[in-house]
């Protein structure tokens, strides 16, 4: 990273670089070329306070939407925390910051806090920025506004290539960015991951604009923003792959505490739980039940990098496991959700019809508006809807269920009138039509 004053030169003119690319946004992209990442300047990592400092208000006076990104170390680490946070703003340049060592974010929040700020799949990093204190109030979303715009591929490369022509090498999406020191290699990739932005919620905006789209994005937008995180799981250790082939109560036990105890050890040492043994050893620690630490040394299947360091650890778990009298169901008690839709036509019949229809006529409008029928209408807020539908059955009342299922204003004017029809017709219909699966 040079020095603010004199990378916000260099960025105003990398700013009139990247303006020229975007008015060729309709030309074919050009094929993949390393020396576009190659020629890229030094990037540094900005780790001292005095000179995030010089940072914020190299940023505050400049001018635009903010990019924002965040860098964390999924697969590797237990948390999810940022290890790398990317701001560029035109006129001020790109930033890399070590949130780490930076802590306390309160002045780039108060300076940009006003400001649109830009991601590419905000919901990703929204969680680890608001735990340093970056929360944004709006945000331009670019992988969400591909959606939108119907773009057949969203991923950030895809986008910029399609509308900026530039062809980026990415290769460091699944890298382990809490790694000190971090390549230059990574850095630049991280760097571009903002730079780029601005140009491309540009370009994405005007493609929105003409498909009579940007009201739609804004609301996803702002949806983004409000959507509260989903609730944890009520039996997570369910979740261990392979479950299917343990039988029997006891044995559910000893990998409900095993699982319970990489879980706690994981987060002690702030490491991924599968790196510490994975779910292949605790289903088969628990198939064998181990009645000694000897033989649970001896399971060939029981690997990890912590499978025989911590194995006093993993025998206490298997111990209690063997002993405890809170045995688990032998089928958890599961969350409060549906049958899945290909029982419908079993458990009810009605609902089946209902649903069936409805989804067929929300699959035909979302094809029309060239929008994933996901990000019209989720098929969870369908399924409820369509399994307890309002009564007296009416756009009105769909409207309005569909909206007490968090949809948006928008997905409420597509969607109601036609689920509403879609309803009444399939009450029309006989049940013994119901004879496929969705």
């Amino acid at each position: 990273m040079t020095d603010p004053a004199s990378q916000a030169d260099s960025a105003r003119s990398a700013d009139s670089a990247r303006s020229a690319d975007s008015a060729r946004s309709a030309t074919p992209a050009r094929s993949a070329d390393p020396a576009f990442e190659d020629s890229h300047a030094t990037v540094r990592v900005i780790e001292d306070r005095d000179e995030y400092l010089r940072a914020v208000a190299a940023i505050a006076a400049g001018h635009g939407p903010v990019a924002v990104d965040a860098e964390r170390a999924s697969g590797y680490r237990y948390s999810q925390r940022a290890y790398l946070i990317q701001v560029f703003r035109r006129g001020a340049g790109a930033f890399l910051f070590d949130p780490i060592a930076i802590g306390d974010f309160a002045e780039l929040q108060q300076a940009i806090v006003d400001e649109e700020w830009l991601f590419h799949a905000a919901s990703q990093d929204l969680p680890c920025l608001q735990e340093v204190g970056l929360v944004p109030t709006r945000i331009f979303d670019t992988e969400l506004g591909a959606r939108i715009a119907g773009f057949p591929r969203v991923g950030l490369g895809a986008v910029v290539e399609q509308l900026l022509g530039i062809t980026l090498a990415k290769a460091h999406s699944a890298a382990d960015w809490s790694t000190r020191p971090l390549p230059q290699a990574w850095l630049v990739y991280a760097a571009l991951d903002v730079e780029l932005l601005p140009d491309l919620r540009d370009a994405l905006a005007a493609v929105l604009d003409a498909a009579g789209k940007s009201r739609i994005a804004a609301e996803e937008f702002a949806a983004v923003l409000t959507r509260a995180p989903k609730p944890p799981k009520a039996e997570p250790w369910r979740r261990l792959s392979g479950m299917h082939a343990l039988r029997g109560a006891r044995a559910l036990a000893i990998a409900r505490s095993l699982w319970t105890a990489r879980d706690a050890y994981a987060r002690e040492v702030d490491t991924a739980p599968g790196r510490i043994i994975p779910d292949s050893a605790i289903v088969a620690a628990a198939a064998a039940n181990p009645t000694s630490k000897a033989e649970l040394s001896a399971v060939k299947a029981f690997t990890g990098r912590a499978s025989r360091s911590e194995l006093d650890r993993w025998w206490a778990a298997v111990e209690d496991g063997r002993t405890t009298e809170d045995l688990p169901r032998l089928r958890g008690t599961g969350e409060a959700t549906l049958p899945p839709p290909r029982a419908w036509a079993d458990r009810n019949p009605d609902a089946d019809l209902r649903y069936k229809a409805a989804r067929a006529a929300v699959v035909a409008r979302a094809e029309e508006l060239d929008i994933p029928v996901e990000n019209l209408l989720t098929p969870e807020t369908l399924r409820v809807v369509s399994w307890e539908p309002p009564t007296p059955l009416a756009t009105e009342t769909v409207g309005a269920a569909l909206a007490m299922h968090d949809a948006r204003p928008w997905q409420v004017e597509e969607t109601a009138s036609i689920i509403a029809h879609a309803f009444v017709d399939a009450a029309q219909q006989p049940a013994a039509e119901s004879n496929t699966s969705s």
